[in-house]
């Protein structure tokens, strides 16, 4: 490592900043991302008691580790991996490192292909082509704003009892893998969609033991994951949506979409209920507020309007 006195990330940022600015003449996108990327791999490193002077290339890629297993998609993985070459070819123009690790770094091997990320616009028209005059048309608007809004498994939301939303907080206690309990934060517009939801709900005879369900059937019955495909399957493809989905997608658009939003990469793994291979012990403790704070501010469904019925 060299001996040059090492500045502190505050200080390394403005001027990472100012060479963005003025010797790459990058534009201002670029430039946001740029800097939104060193921020989230620093976060990062700093909770596995790392920082960009010492981290390795083992140590960064559990980083991109991290980011495949909350299912962010591909194209975003090289967006992020290019934002943090960027920095590390600075670091080390600035004689800052001795060497730089990061012109080895690749995207991790994909075992298998993540689907689709949807955009915005694509879940707006899936919402929309909801028929609203069937008994199941305001279930299915409060499956989709849930699935997109939680970032929920569709094993957890077939699951979801009544009993599990506290309203007054914005939360959802979910049952998840292993039976493990977690509280994720709702969106506003998932919240209003279930409570329009109970009101039809409450018109439906339910079968005994299944009274406390809160997804169920004209039936009466829950619903079950195969019904859940076939629900957000059917809209896809009633929205013109060309890709292939399953509920599965939507749990990825919600990472995605909150990653691209600027929300904290450790914040999004407690939301998804996932341990990452690389970092299993070595979590950052959130509380819900700050929870809550994430979804509030960096979740689409909260930083733009939703489209009037």
């Amino acid at each position: 490592m060299t001996s040059r006195q090492l500045p502190d990330y505050p200080t390394l940022r403005s001027h990472y900043n100012a060479f963005l600015t003025l010797e790459r003449g990058l534009s201002e996108n670029t430039r946001i991302n740029y800097l939104a990327d060193a921020d989230r791999l620093v976060d990062w490193l700093q909770s596995v008691g790392q920082n960009v002077y010492t981290a390795n290339l083992e140590c960064i890629q559990g980083f991109i580790i991290d980011l495949h297993q909350l299912g962010i998609s591909p194209r975003s993985q090289a967006r992020i991996i290019s934002g943090i070459k960027s920095l590390y070819r600075y670091l080390k123009t600035e004689s800052l490192i001795d060497d730089n690790s990061t012109l080895l770094l690749e995207s991790p091997r994909l075992g298998r292909k993540l689907p689709d990320i949807l955009t915005v616009e694509e879940i707006d028209d899936m919402v929309d082509a909801i028929d609203m005059t069937r008994i199941e048309g305001q279930r299915n608007r409060a499956i989709i704003e849930t699935l997109y809004g939680c970032g929920l498994r569709v094993s957890e939301l077939c699951n979801l009892r009544i009993d599990n939303i506290n309203f007054d907080d914005g939360l959802l206690m979910v049952i998840g893998k292993g039976d493990k309990q977690r509280l994720v934060p709702m969106s506003q517009t998932s919240i209003d969609e279930i409570r329009r939801w109970l009101l039809d709900r409450s018109r439906i005879a339910v079968k005994r033991g299944e009274e406390g369900m809160l997804f169920i059937s004209r039936r009466g019955r829950r619903l079950t994951r195969v019904m859940v495909f076939y629900i957000v399957r059917g809209l896809a493809e009633a929205a013109g949506v060309r890709k292939e989905i399953s509920p599965h997608t939507l749990r990825h658009s919600f990472a995605t979409h909150l990653l691209e939003g600027g929300a904290n990469l450790r914040a999004i793994q407690q939301m998804l209920g996932h341990e990452s291979i690389a970092t299993t012990e070595l979590y950052l403790h959130l509380d819900r507020s700050h929870l809550r704070e994430e979804i509030l501010t960096h979740h689409p469904r909260n930083t733009r309007p939703h489209r009037p019925d």
